[in-house]
């Protein structure tokens, strides 16, 4: 599964040089998150140190209250969310958190150097969308994706379930993986890939 996806988006926040425009909500929280990652980032730890592992676990923090995995796991695995057990769905969304979680260290060893322009925000239903656009400048080539994050308010904030790079949604991405493996080996296959790719085998 290509879970490393949304680390790269999402990590993306944390590199990035922002352009500054009119925020509304939706801009504002992504702004809000990019912001208070971005300080932790600039913080230098060696590989495996304590400190870079205290690092990581204050940017999971910070982006917990940003990044709903619980809402893009549920969507992800819709088609047979109904049919799972409650301990199955814990075990599920705790081994997609971990995931994603895990590998904000592997993005804390990375030097990327990215800007963010925010073009706009639009409602889509009872949510927003903010679509940006990420230039990435390596050194021999200058690469722009737009990325766009789907955000639902969460009673008196807003988080976001999905994020679109260049027209693909992870929850879209992920929820047709997860039918594949669904399909052939059923839940404990799809928990045996999780914990497989946790342990980096």
């Amino acid at each position: 599964m290509r879970l490393l996806t949304l680390l790269i988006v999402v990590c993306s926040l944390a590199w990035a040089s922002l352009s500054h425009a009119a925020d509304g909500p939706g801009v504002a929280t992504v702004r809000k998150a990019n912001d208070a990652v971005s300080e932790l980032i600039k913080k230098e730890a060696p590989a495996g140190s304590a400190e870079e592992k205290r690092l990581a676990e204050e940017i999971n923090t910070k982006l917990k209250g940003f990044l709903d995995i619980d809402e893009l796991g549920q969507r992800a695995l819709r088609d047979h969310w109904g049919k799972l057990t409650a301990p199955q769905k814990k075990q599920f969304l705790e081994l997609l958190r971990q995931l994603v979680e895990a590998n904000y260290v592997k993005a804390l060893r990375g030097n990327r150097q990215y800007e963010v322009r925010y073009v706009k925000e639009e409602p889509e239903g009872a949510d927003i969308r903010v679509y940006t656009e990420l230039t990435l400048k390596k050194p021999d080539r200058t690469d722009t994706i737009s990325v766009d994050y789907v955000l639902r308010k969460d009673k008196d904030s807003w988080r976001a379930f999905d994020l679109v790079t260049d027209g693909v949604g992870l929850v879209e991405n992920y929820r047709a993986q997860f039918n594949k493996i669904m399909a052939k080996e059923g839940f404990d296959g799809l928990v045996a890939r999780m914990k497989k790719k946790q342990t980096g085998a």
